[in-house]
């Protein structure tokens, strides 16, 4: 069985059964099961399948291990945990999400004033809410709004212009008020990508002189006691666990000099986002250093040793960890297209009767490989093909002599892959795989489905849905279908090497999993080339089965250009009447076209077939 480090990024969540990967709960379908069924209704291009069990099973995890905490330190404060939308704002994703967070009071967390408008419209009542970012008059006005429909609302300052047009503004309205909370700004920061989220050069937060202004400027409006909450954060994916330590530290001695200067209302730290899950397929370059329940046990070990020290009341602990509760639950499915080195077989060989002495050379070592050379004839085949080509370029050899260098230096490479296996640990075959390595055209946008690869360089689990009983030989890059060079997953050896196995997608399917896409990748993605994102389906499983309880496709071209302000009607009319126009048709032929260009036009724009 090849499972490609799912027991280290799965989480449980999948099995392989049978050499498929499967859900793994209820009758445990295999997604490939799944992707055929959706498939043999119409459906082409890439598919986005959300398990809503596993959002359930994220935020279940969350309240689980933070109240275990409690119980072991004897913890007085509560946990609370907000979702910030902007990780995921999909309604396929936050509808759920709701539904599954009812019964824990899993509130919702908003950056924006659209953001803030969807809380107040689908968060469960008495949940709390949290808004954090830069803030207008008229957003502020929003907050206020909401608390007058009874949400449990905090909105967080980001600067002190901010809390002047809250204070400006509470003397106007009316007499319910929103919660008020501080963002700090810590000289600690976190680990990872993003990093400079925290310290004391980040983006957001009030420094140590603001915090004093702000609770004199709150004293003086009689609003003090409206303040409740004090919030940092120090990234997005915390991959080391002290950071997280330092901040608190800093943060709770803050938490206990706020209150000390009058602040009695301050009962809550806010510890943003951060929580870390773990993308790596090997082991030798983890994600994170810590556990889910190594994470609780610290947050509430130290806040309750910071306040015993500091004789103040332990805190209320909120958290934002969206990427942990959203990533896992969504899946990217497409199909391989195409093998760029599929031609390379014996019948395309064209040899001399005299052929150039590399070529006969070549030919000896296809012929002889086996165990005992094989990695010796690997490193000549490459020589070899390097030479022909120099030769080449001198006049010295011809296009057919070149055609049979690439065919038999290729023929060598597979045969030597499965002589040897992929040996992972063997790095001087993973350099020679990562020269030869196959091209793998797969029906999808990079730039649409995994920003975060393509401007961070944040790899995503990846693995065939089946076959998975039969070993992968091929070193293997993989292209998207945008006319863009930055479209490709290149064979990494050293980080990230991936292998596939050698099929003919003319005879036989071939679909790619990609795990863990649920946290940012929807929401970022771009519509480079007027790719769309992919059609979605909802997955319900349970002991009998499973049934696509949501399913919506992916927009047309018409859609995607109307989204760009292009005007579609002027679109339709300016090639409806080109085509009448055109003077190189019969009447019956431009009437075939113009119901094609309707279908076209009306279907989006992912691949259906290569051949």
């Amino acid at each position: 069985m090849y499972d490609y480090g799912l027991n280290l990024w799965g989480n449980n969540n999948f099995i392989v059964e049978n050499g498929k990967i499967c859900v793994n709960t209820g009758s445990k379908p295999a997604i490939i099961d799944i992707v055929k069924s959706i498939r043999s209704e119409g459906y082409r291009g890439p598919l986005l399948l959300r398990f809503p069990h596993l959002i359930h099973k994220q935020i279940s995890q969350i309240y689980k291990s933070f109240e275990s905490a409690k119980n072991e330190f004897g913890y007085k404060g509560s946990f609370n945990a907000v979702y910030p939308l902007k990780v995921n704002q999909y309604p396929g994703f936050v509808k759920n999400l709701v539904r599954h967070g009812q019964k824990y009071g899993y509130g919702l967390e908003a950056g924006s004033k659209a953001e803030l408008l969807l809380v107040m419209a689908y968060n469960n009542e008495g949940a709390p809410i949290t808004v954090n970012g830069f803030k207008d008059k008229e957003m502020i006005n929003i907050g206020f709004i909401a608390a007058e429909m009874g949400h449990n609302i905090t909105l967080t300052i980001e600067g002190l212009n901010e809390l002047e047009a809250i204070i400006a503004i509470a003397k106007e309205r009316f007499t319910p008020k929103p919660n008020i909370g501080l963002r700090i700004r810590l000289h600690s920061s976190g680990s990872g990508i993003w990093a400079k989220s925290g310290g004391i050069n980040s983006k957001f937060g009030l420094t140590a002189t603001e915090l004093i202004e702000a609770v004199n400027l709150l004293k003086e409006a009689n609003l003090l006691d409206r303040f409740n909450m004090i919030h940092f954060h120090i990234g997005s994916q915390i991959t080391e666990i002290h950071p997280l330590k330092k901040a608190l530290i800093e943060a709770g001695n803050i938490y206990a000099e706020l209150r000390k200067m009058g602040a009695k209302n301050l009962k809550a730290i806010n510890l943003g986002g951060g929580l870390a899950i773990e993308y790596s397929q090997f082991k030798e370059n983890s994600s994170r250093n810590y556990t889910l329940s190594e994470y609780a046990n610290d947050v509430v070990y130290l806040l309750k040793t910071m306040a015993t020290q500091r004789n103040e009341v332990e805190p209320d602990i909120f958290i934002e960890s969206g990427r942990f509760v959203s990533a896992s639950h969504a899946v990217l499915v497409a199909p391989v297209l195409e093998l760029f080195s599929q031609d390379y077989t014996e019948e395309k060989l064209v040899l001399k009767k005299k052929n150039p002495q590399l070529i006969t050379e070549l030919n000896d070592l296809l012929s002889t490989i086996k165990p005992s050379n094989a990695i010796e004839y690997l490193h000549d085949s490459i020589d070899h093909m390097e030479s022909i080509l120099t030769l080449f370029d001198l006049g010295y050899v011809d296009l057919q002599d070149r055609s049979n260098a690439e065919i038999l230096t290729h023929l060598i490479i597979k045969k030597a892959a499965k002589i040897l296996g992929t040996k992972q640990h063997n790095a001087e075959l993973l350099k020679l795989q990562e020269e030869a390595q196959e091209r793998y055209l797969v029906n999808f946008s990079l730039f649409q489905s995994l920003p975060d690869f393509w401007g961070l360089k944040q790899n995503f689990p990846i693995m065939p849905l089946d076959r998975l009983d039969v070993r992968p030989t091929r070193s293997a890059s993989l292209w998207d279908i945008t006319c863009d060079s930055d479209g490709e997953i290149g064979f990494d050896d050293e980080e990230n090497p991936l292998f596939l196995h050698d099929v003919d997608v003319e005879k036989e399917e071939y679909f790619l999993g990609f795990f863990l896409v649920g946290a940012y990748q929807e929401v970022l993605g771009m519509k480079h080339n007027l790719f769309t994102h992919p059609t979605e389906a909802t997955i319900e499983i349970d002991a009998e089965g499973f049934k696509v309880s949501h399913l919506l496709e992916s927009q047309s071209i018409l859609d995607i250009m109307e989204d760009l302000d292009y005007d579609i009607y002027e679109i339709q009319d300016i090639l409806n009447e080109r085509i009448e126009k055109s003077k190189l048709v019969t009447d019956s032929q431009r009437k075939q076209i113009l119901g094609e260009m309707y279908l076209f036009l009306n279907d989006n724009g992912y691949l259906k077939t290569i051949s």
